[in-house]
């Protein structure tokens, strides 16, 4: 989420940030225990259970603009929940995890956005570089085997570009400490130790071997994508030219110790110096100055679907109610249509949400807000389109609205948007129902590997 002040200035991170830290600092931390002994279910029931679900539980592909799962169609209705590991360290909150997994699964949502990073400070994954906290990486284990249990995918985002849980501001205090003469945060994408630091701890989390499913997450389909980092800016080179190297080089070594995983990056959506006629399309000025270039970055040997995030309350503060779903809509329809005829890849709305903290903005509005969102990439889905799904920011149980950014939907709080959601699910099932052998006709028909575009149902 792009926030942006008078005079077109962005701050350091956005303010669905801002709680985060004090937020967790909240919960009363409690000396490690052994992990395994907070399993709800005995580990040899769990591990019976996931070897149940093996066959059908397929890892998810591409092929050209669709995602697919054992070569059906597969669309991404998902949520962010991005506190769940370190939520999952101790037994007095790790029910919490189990319960967003239970609800999500219940109104049919499928795919889940978390951290898989926590760089330095409280309840860190990675406590210096080259060095990680087992007890946290046990958590993350959890996490992973109680999304598989439910059924939900997991997107796995690898670093911030935010202080909150680390990111790249971390990686950079550890670099001056070890002496490295750097200049700003965003040297993070250009120092070689820096990335060194960065590609170490990728490594060591693909290559994990989960403690509760004795299985490698390189090789688990529970987890659907690698994002190489949330919301990735560099600012200090809006030629965008420091970043982009940086995902080449990034999405290179990924797959080279991953191939068979998805690999996303993670960024906003915003156009770049490569596409001048589309920079009028970006919410103001200084996202075109971000560094980051939607096309440019996206065309990346090993990037597998575009990532674009949603939030017109904070891009678009001055407009009117009308004036932002109507900008939502053409934000999306252009991205879809720059991912099916530029890039031929999917394109996945990794966030989209509303403040309610903000008063201009009420939960009415919010739920327009998200239905605008989910009728428009379904009308991409029933013709066959690049759009390949979206997850809500954020999906909360009853217990963590102390956690709450203004983004936070509670289910059992919002009865009108659970039935939006579980609406949305049942929709796409019927999408899904006639589409499946429309999509097998038309995969035959298509040399590049596309679908046709289905007539409306």
């Amino acid at each position: 989420m792009l926030t942006i002040q008078v005079g077109d200035f962005a701050p350091p991170f956005p303010p669905r940030f801002q709680l985060i830290l004090l937020a967790t600092i909240l919960i009363v931390p409690t000396k490690h225990s052994n992990t395994n002994g907070y399993v709800e279910i005995g580990t040899n029931d769990r591990t019976h259970a996931l070897n149940e679900m093996e066959e059908e539980w397929g890892m998810v592909e591409r092929k050209g603009t669709q995602l697919l799962v054992n070569n059906q169609p597969f669309f991404v209705n998902g949520f962010n929940t991005y506190w769940l590991m370190v939520f999952a360290v101790d037994h007095t909150t790790r029910k919490k995890v189990s319960e967003v997994f239970r609800e999500a699964a219940a109104i049919g949502l499928t795919v889940c956005r978390t951290w898989a990073f926590n760089d330095g400070g409280w309840r860190a994954l990675q406590t210096s570089p080259f060095v990680y906290d087992e007890e946290v990486f046990k958590a993350l284990d959890f996490v992973v085997s109680e999304a598989r249990r439910h059924k939900i995918r997991l997107i796995l985002s690898l670093c911030n570009n935010w202080v909150e849980y680390g990111g790249k501001a971390q990686y950079v205090k550890w670099g001056k400490a070890a002496g490295l003469n750097l200049t700003c945060d965003d040297d993070f994408f250009s120092d070689l130790t820096i990335k060194s630091y960065y590609k170490a701890f990728v490594k060591t989390v693909i290559t994990r071997i989960n403690t509760f499913t004795n299985m490698a997450y390189k090789d688990d389909p529970t987890i659907f994508a690698w994002e190489l980092m949330n919301e990735p800016r560099c600012p200090s080179d809006p030629s965008g030219d420091s970043l982009q190297a940086w995902i080449e080089e990034m999405a290179s070594y990924v797959k080279s110790i991953d191939p068979v995983h998805l690999l996303e990056i993670g960024v906003e959506g915003f156009y770049g110096l490569s596409t001048p006629e589309r920079l009028h399309l970006n919410p103001n000025t200084f996202a075109g100055q971000a560094g980051t270039d939607f096309i440019r970055n996206h065309r990346v040997l090993g990037i597998d679907f575009a990532s674009v995030h949603i939030y017109s309350d904070t891009w678009l503060p001055k407009s009117e109610s009308d004036a932002q779903l109507q900008f939502v809509r053409t934000w999306m329809h252009h991205h879809m249509d720059d991912a099916e005829k530029l890039l031929a890849m999917p394109v996945v709305f990794g966030e989209f949400g509303v403040s309610v903290k903000d008063e201009k903005f009420s939960f009415t509005f919010r739920e327009a807000f998200i239905k605008t969102v989910y009728k428009t990439v379904r009308g991409s889905r029933k013709r066959g389109g690049s759009g390949g799904g979206c997850l809500l920011w954020q999906l909360f149980p009853e217990g963590t609205e102390y956690m709450d950014d203004g983004y936070a939907v509670v289910l059992a709080k919002h009865p009108s948007t659970q039935h939006m959601l579980s609406l949305q699910s049942r929709k796409l099932q019927t999408i899904h129902s006639k589409s499946f052998w429309k999509f097998h006709r038309s995969w035959k028909k298509s040399p590049m590997g596309n679908l046709l575009p289905h007539e409306e149902l």
